[in-house]
């Protein structure tokens, strides 16, 4: 199989390198999959520049990245059902803790870890179920139903926003987003009721004043150290919020005492490690929308398998209303 590989952390350029392995063969209770879109998510990208807290080297000799993909189960092993050959299936945590990941064009997982892709919804698609996907759903209802209530999503337009806008609206929220330039109108469009740019010198107020001078239900968190503050400000008493990163401040300080006093609900996630029951649940709920036709995952550029440096330096950057996929086919 072709895989691209690094050994060091190190810029992409530096440490990427596209090799030729042999073809994985599943275990007891394992499936073979052909893939043919990887997905690249920041978490990669860290991982591979070694900027995890705590990490000073790669945890194995060598490592295919990328934990998100989508493709064919082409084998199966021992005490697998043998009609799975042939499923078209998407992958999660195909590289948390193991060596190989997504970016080749082949990969073994658990049986439990492929996924059946609904019929009609593309490869590329399934590339972004997995880590931009479930963390929307558990972002949204991890912590209840959302009917009739209102939900803000900080950072409307990335990824994960832009899924869980779209997802909060689909269960019968209220959506209020923040984001900023080209972002605004990728959020409108995903289905915000309401659109704020995150730079407003009076954010909070802005964030009341859309809905009607009332606090919100709950909060989908991407920038936990830097919104604390707003989101203490807005946030309704016995609200929840759901946090999926703090990237700019990774030792974020709490306004204690105005969380305190609204007895608020603070749900830190790490997707790698939801529980079964909660996966699946999210798992169903994502199926669902995509059923209803209420969920589009959006792509901002898809580059081939040789490319994949510039696909990690493409999410580096940022800015971008889409998923950065890998087309390990070409």
């Amino acid at each position: 199989m072709r895989a691209i590989t690094y050994s060091t952390f190190g810029a992409a350029s530096d440490v990427l390198a596209l090799v030729d392995l042999p073809t994985p063969a599943p275990e007891p209770g394992e499936v073979l999959v052909e893939l043919a879109i990887s997905g690249v998510n920041p978490s990669d990208v860290k991982a591979r520049g070694g900027t995890r807290p705590g990490v000073t080297k790669p945890p194995f000799d060598q490592i295919i990245p990328h934990s998100d993909g989508a493709g064919t189960i082409v084998a199966v092993g021992d005490q697998t059902d043998i009609h799975r050959v042939g499923q078209r299936v998407w992958i999660w945590n195909g590289q948390w803790q193991r060596p190989q990941g997504t970016a080749a064009t082949h990969i073994v997982v658990p049986s439990e870890q492929a996924v059946p892709l609904p019929d009609g919804v593309t490869f590329e698609t399934g590339a972004i179920l997995g880590i931009p996907g479930l963390t929307a759903a558990e972002a949204v209802f991890g912590q209840g139903d959302v009917k009739d209530k209102t939900v803000l999503v900080q950072g409307g337009a990335g990824t994960v926003g832009l899924l869980a806008v779209q997802l909060a609206k689909w269960g019968g929220a209220h959506v209020i987003a923040t984001a900023r330039g080209a972002g605004v109108d990728a959020a409108r469009a995903a289905g915000a009721d309401a659109v704020i740019d995150y730079g407003d010198a009076e954010l909070a107020q802005a964030i009341l004043q859309q809905n009607n001078s009332q606090p919100v239900d709950h909060i989908v968190e991407v920038e936990l150290g830097i919104n604390i503050d707003t989101d203490a400000a807005v946030i309704a008493p016995n609200g929840t919020i759901s946090v999926y990163g703090s990237a700019k401040d990774m030792q974020p300080s709490m306004p204690f005492g105005p969380l305190l006093f609204k007895a608020v609900t603070i749900d830190i996630l790490l997707i790698y490690l939801l529980p079964p029951k909660a996966r699946q649940k999210a798992i169903a709920r994502l199926h669902a929308a995509l059923a209803d036709g209420a969920l589009t995952c959006p792509v901002a550029r898809v580059y081939g398998l040789a490319d994949t440096a510039k696909a990690h330096v493409a999410v580096e950057q940022g800015g971008r209303a889409g998923a950065i996929l890998v087309d390990v086919r070409t």
